[in-house]
C-alpha cells in the first residue's frame, strides 16, 4: 500500500528539497554555469596576467622604479573584469528570467498547496548561488591551468622571472564577485515570480505579451531615468576630457548606468526594430511567423537581443576607441609614429580585442542558451503549427529566421552604440593632448577613427552565432511529434 502525503507542507517541501541538486539538470542551467565560469576564469587569467606584467615592469632596469605602467594595467584589470561580471550577470539574470516563465505552471501548483511567492524566489536565488559557486570553482581550476600556460610560454619567450609566484590572493576577488553577481541576477531575473497566481496552474510557459509589457510604468521609468544620467554622464565626461583626461572615468560610468537603461527599456524598443528587420525576410507564412514572435513576446525576444547587443558593442567601442587613439597620436607625432611604438600599440590593441572577446563569447552563449530554452517551452505552439500543416522544414526555416532577426538587429545596434561609446572614450581620454606644431592647442573634438576590419569581422561572427544557434533549436523543434507536442503533462 502507498502513502501519499496530503499535507500541503509537506508536498511543498518534498518538491523543493527532491533531488538535492536534480534541478541543475534543467534545460539552461549547464550554460548558465558555463557563463559563471567562462567570467571566473577570466578574472583569474587576468589577475595572474597583471601580477605578471607588474613584476616584469619591475625588473626594467629602466622603468622598475616608476609604478605608473603597473597602475595603469591594474585599472584595466578591474576594468575589464568589472565588465565581464556585467555582461555574465546581465545573460543570468535574462537566463533566469526566461526559466522562470518555463515554470509558470509548476510555480503556480506550489502556490495552490500553500508556498509562498517569497519562499519560491528564495529557492531560485539559492539555484543562482549554487549554479555561481559552482561556476566560480570551475573558473579558478580552469584559469590557473591556462595561466600556468601562459606563464610557461613567457617565460620561454622573456626569461623567467624568480620573483614572480602563482599564488596571488587577489584571484579569490573575481570568483567571488561571480558566485555575487549570479546570486543576484538570479533574484532579479526571479521576480516574475510575484506576478504568478494559482490560476496559471492550468497553463505551460508564460511570457508576457507587448500590451503587459507596455503596462509596466515603474520599470520604464527607471529604465528612463538611468538613459538620462548616463547621458548626461557621457556628455560631461567630453567636456571634462577636453581639460583632463580624467574625463574618461566619469564617462565609463555613464556608459555602464546608460546601457543598463537601454537593456531594461529594451523591451519597448527592441520588439518593433525586429519586427521592422523582419520585412527584410520577405512575406511568406514562416517569415511573417518568425517576425510576428518577436513583436508578440516583447521580453522574450528583447532578452536574446541584448546580450548579442552588448558583446558587439563591448568589441566595437574597443575597436573605434583604440582606433582613434592611435590616429590623433599618429597626428600629434607630426603625422607619423615611431615603428616600434606602432607595434607596440598594434600589440596592445591586440590582447585588448582577444580580452574583450571573451566578453562577447559569454553574452554568444546566452542567446544560444535562450534560444534553445524558448524552443523547449514553446513545444505545444510548434506542434500546433505542424498539425496544421507546417512542415519540418517550415518549422527549422522559422527558426532560423528568428535567429537571424536577433542577430542582425542586434549586430546593427551594437555597431552604432560601439561606435558612439568608442569615439567618447577617445575624447574623453585624449581630447586634451596638445597637439603641434606649436603644442599650445589641446586636440578638441576628434572624430571617430572606424577600423573596418574588426566591424567585418563582427559582421562574419554574427552570421556564424546565427547558425550555431539555431542548430540545436531546430533539431529539437523538429524531433517531437505533433501528438506528443500537444498532449496535456
Amino acid at each position: 500500500m502507498t502513502v501519499v502525503a496530503t499535507n500541503p507542507a509537506v508536498i511543498a517541501d518534498t518538491a523543493r528539497t527532491g533531488p538535492r541538486l536534480g534541478w541543475l539538470r534543467d534545460r539552461g542551467m549547464g550554460a548558465s554555469v558555463l557563463v559563471a565560469g567562462l567570467a571566473s576564469a577570466f578574472g583569474v587569467v587576468l589577475v595572474e596576467a597583471t601580477a605578471y606584467i607588474g613584476v616584469m615592469l619591475k625588473a626594467d632596469p629602466y622603468i622598475g622604479d616608476s609604478g605608473t605602467l603597473a597602475v595603469v594595467v591594474a585599472i584595466l584589470t578591474v576594468l575589464l573584469i568589472g565588465v565581464a561580471l556585467y555582461v555574465a550577470a546581465i545573460v543570468t539574470a535574462n537566463t533566469f528570467s526566461t526559466i522562470i516563465a518555463g515554470r509558470t505552471r509548476r510555480i503556480a501548483l506550489m502556490r495552490l498547496i500553500g508556498a509562498t511567492a517569497q519562499s519560491q524566489r528564495s529557492e531560485v536565488a539559492r539555484q543562482g548561488l549554487v549554479v555561481g559557486l559552482i561556476g566560480a570553482v570551475v573558473g579558478i581550476a580552469v584559469g590557473m591551468l591556462i595561466s600556468v600556460l601562459g606563464i610557461v610560454v613567457a617565460d620561454r619567450l622573456l626569461g623567467a622571472l624568480p620573483e614572480f609566484s602563482l599564488a596571488q590572493a587577489a584571484i579569490v576577488v573575481p570568483a567571488v564577485g561571480v558566485a555575487l553577481t549570479t546570486w543576484a541576477a538570479a533574484w532579479a531575473g526571479s521576480r516574475r515570480v510575484l506576478s504568478v497566481t494559482p490560476l496559471q496552474a492550468i497553463g505551460g510557459s508564460v511570457e508576457r505579451t507587448h500590451a503587459d509589457a507596455a503596462a509596466r510604468p515603474a520599470r520604464h521609468v527607471g529604465a528612463l531615468i538611468l538613459l538620462l544620467v548616463g547621458a548626461a554622464l557621457l556628455v560631461f565626461g567630453i567636456m571634462v576630457g577636453l581639460v583632463k583626461p580624467l574625463g574618461v572615468v566619469i564617462a565609463f560610468f555613464g556608459g555602464l548606468l546608460s546601457f543598463t537603461g537601454l537593456s531594461l527599456g529594451a523591451v519597448l524598443f527592441m520588439p518593433p526594430v525586429l519586427r521592422l528587420v523582419g520585412r527584410l525576410f520577405g512575406g511568406s507564412a514562416t517569415a511573417r511567423l518568425a517576425a510576428e514572435n518577436a513583436h508578440r513576446y516583447p521580453e522574450r525576444s528583447s532578452r536574446m537581443a541584448i546580450g548579442v547587443v552588448m558583446g558587439v558593442t563591448l568589441v566595437t567601442m574597443f575597436a573605434v576607441a583604440l582606433e582613434s587613439v592611435k590616429v590623433l597620436l599618429t597626428k600629434a607625432a607630426g603625422g607619423e609614429l615611431d615603428a616600434q611604438f606602432t607595434i607596440i600599440m598594434d600589440s596592445f590593441a591586440a590582447v585588448m580585442m582577444v580580452l574583450v572577446g571573451i566578453s562577447a563569447v559569454i553574452a554568444a552563449v546566452g542567446l544560444v542558451n535562450l534560444l534553445t530554452i524558448g524552443v523547449v517551452q514553446r513545444r505545444r505552439e510548434l506542434g500546433l503549427l505542424r498539425s496544421i500543416g507546417l512542415s519540418n522544414r517550415q518549422v527549422r526555416r522559422m527558426i532560423l529566421l528568428e535567429a537571424a532577426h536577433i542577430t542582425i538587429t542586434a549586430t546593427v545596434t551594437g555597431l552604432v552604440l560601439g561606435v558612439l561609446y568608442g569615439w567618447i572614450a577617445a575624447q574623453s581620454l585624449l581630447g586634451s593632448v596638445r597637439m603641434p606644431p606649436t603644442f599650445e592647442q589641446t586636440a578638441g573634438l576628434i572624430a571617430p577613427a572606424v577600423p573596418w576590419i574588426p566591424v567585418v569581422v563582427i559582421v562574419v561572427a554574427t552570421a556564424v552565432l546565427t547558425l550555431v544557434a539555431a542548430a540545436t533549436p531546430t533539431r529539437l523543434a523538429t524531433g517531437v511529434a505533433p501528438v506528443e507536442a500537444l498532449a496535456v503533462d
